[in-house]
């Protein structure tokens, strides 16, 4: 079906994605929205900026197979724009960390007014992102209270998680609502991990920003990077070596093995089998062991950049990777079987944590989370770029929603992923690893889009003068996956709670920016 957007002149963003972008006006900026939610389409991003000129929030959507990207200046004492959160609730967090950096309220009858960021770690009129603001100054914390959701009734009590927990994880507070163990709602709030990594980009040139970029969220450092290098290759026109994007894909893959092998382990150790955290911690290391061996680095981190890659890849370590191929293959397989006879590690996953394919695609739900609840949503097969167009890696999904499913889907994306490795092997194509970065224009626009373990990953940038960044957006797919969790938790006990989050596995600093 043809869809004729609301929006009066795109112009194509060039690029590795197939993007159009557009300045619209408050009307059109609704109407468009409203238009690609009513024919199905998706939200990614919607973040805001202050560069100096009018400040303007911006929109990624996804529709008909295109990535638009809406840009709404707005002016005034008290800038506002119209609220989306109605169409895609996933925008009301992403609108409140919008006010609570840059001062611009969304507008509409179902604004939450509630600060997502703040933490009262700076003053309710400062405002972080506003091109005035001083990244140096001090200010002394003040009472932040947080209006949670009260449920009421007899026999309802709350149980307060965090935002500090036991063990090595970020800060993220829980607020539960029970009768007995059955939780009735939960609220989240998160923020705790800002870190002001969208104003330190600012600081950069557009060369340095990919070493912040692999840095946004640490288990995703290929994904970032080479999400931030796409839009910064798009911004200057530049095209990398074909071995260079062979190479990133290759890293991709290994990064998304590594952190399926380490979520195995801890799903099996959470629903009490300590054997799954102990293979799979020793499958990892000696995964991330190769990564070393191979490439310098265990998590791979400053190996994309604009322009390239930072690493070429030996004949010695391709060998040994394809021995790990092989291994890993052979004990995946007999720890799958492992998993699916255990009575008891199955009681305790299938039904659990149970999120439909309608409740997913109203909510705005992505990455391996949707595609376990029948969302066949991946951009390696829906908006391949180089390599994955030849690559044609097969997109897994399941229809079960529940902890079992997000585990059985993690097995089935590890092979899947040791397959793309081996294709990857065979095809690498010979030549340079990188081509020189040129400075880009000032005012030079960019977008990256890469399918990260999690899910997609999106960067969008501005460049200034002299090769300088003007603004940087970073954007998680855990944004739109965390109020899920919140629908995800209803209806079961509160000590399956950590196994379910563990199957979703979403990010805290990766949208605490």
């Amino acid at each position: 079906m043809k869809i004729d957007i609301l929006v009066p002149e795109f112009e194509p963003v060039p690029g590795a994605v197939i993007a159009w972008r557009a300045e619209v006006d408050a009307a059109t900026w609704r109407l468009s929205a409203h238009q690609v939610w009513e024919h199905g389409g998706r939200l990614i991003a919607l973040w805001a900026a202050d560069t100096g000129r009018s400040p303007s929030v911006h929109l990624a959507l996804v529709f008909a197979g295109r990535l638009l990207w809406l840009s709404l200046p707005v002016k005034g004492p008290e800038p506002e724009y119209p609220d989306l959160s109605d169409l895609f609730p996933a925008a009301a967090r992403m609108q409140r960390a919008v006010f609570d950096l840059v001062g611009i309220r969304a507008r509409g009858d179902l604004v939450d007014k509630r600060r997502w960021l703040r933490h009262g770690a700076w003053p309710v009129s400062e405002f972080p992102l506003r091109r005035g603001f001083d990244a140096g100054r001090r200010f002394d914390p003040v009472a932040d209270d947080y209006a949670f959701v009260r449920v009421a009734g007899d026999g309802v009590h709350e149980i307060a998680v965090g935002p500090v927990h036991a063990g090595a994880i970020e800060p993220g507070h829980f607020r539960f609502s029970v009768v007995g163990e059955r939780v009735l709602r939960l609220e989240e709030r998160l923020g705790y991990a800002h870190k002001g990594i969208e104003k330190r980009f600012e600081t950069l040139g557009v060369h340095d920003g990919y070493r912040l970029a692999g840095r946004v969220s640490g288990d995703s450092t290929v994904a970032y990077a080479w999400a931030y290098s796409m839009a910064a290759e798009a911004a200057a026109g530049l095209t990398p070596p074909p071995r260079a994007l062979w190479l990133r894909a290759l890293w991709l893959e290994r990064e998304r093995i590594a952190n399926h092998l380490g979520d195995l382990g801890h799903i099996g150790n959470d629903a009490g089998l300590g054997f799954a955290l102990a293979q799979f911690s020793r499958l990892k290391e000696d995964w991330l062991r190769s990564n070393q061996y191979a490439f310098g680095h265990r998590y791979l981190m400053d190996r994309v950049l604009p322009g390239g890659a930072a690493v070429d890849l030996a004949d010695d370590a391709m060998m040994r990777m394809r021995d790990d191929i092989v291994r890993v293959r052979g004990e995946i397989a007999r720890l799958r079987v492992i998993f699916d006879e255990h009575p008891g590690l199955q009681d305790r996953l299938v039904g659990t944590g149970r999120v439909t394919r309608e409740l997913g695609e109203r909510l705005g739900m992505t990455g391996l989370a949707a595609r376990a609840s029948g969302m066949p949503l991946d951009l390696r097969s829906s908006f391949p770029c180089a390599p994955y167009d030849a690559l044609q890696p097969r997109m897994v999904v399941h229809e079960g929603g529940d902890v079992a499913a997000r585990t059985a889907l993690r097995f089935d994306e590890v092979i899947e992923s040791l397959q793309c490795c081996g294709r990857i092997l065979d095809g690498m194509p010979e030549g340079n690893i990188a081509t020189l970065y040129p400075t880009p224009e000032e005012g030079a626009v960019g977008i990256g889009w890469v399918e990260g373990w999690r899910g997609d990953i999106l960067i969008a940038l501005e460049t200034g003068s002299n090769g300088a960044l003007r603004r940087v957006h970073p954007h998680d797919p855990s944004w739109r996956n965390w109020p899920v969790l919140e629908h995800a938790i209803i209806g079961n006990i509160v000590p399956d709670f950590p196994l379910i989050n563990k199957s979703f596995n979403l990010s805290y600093s990766g949208q605490d920016l």
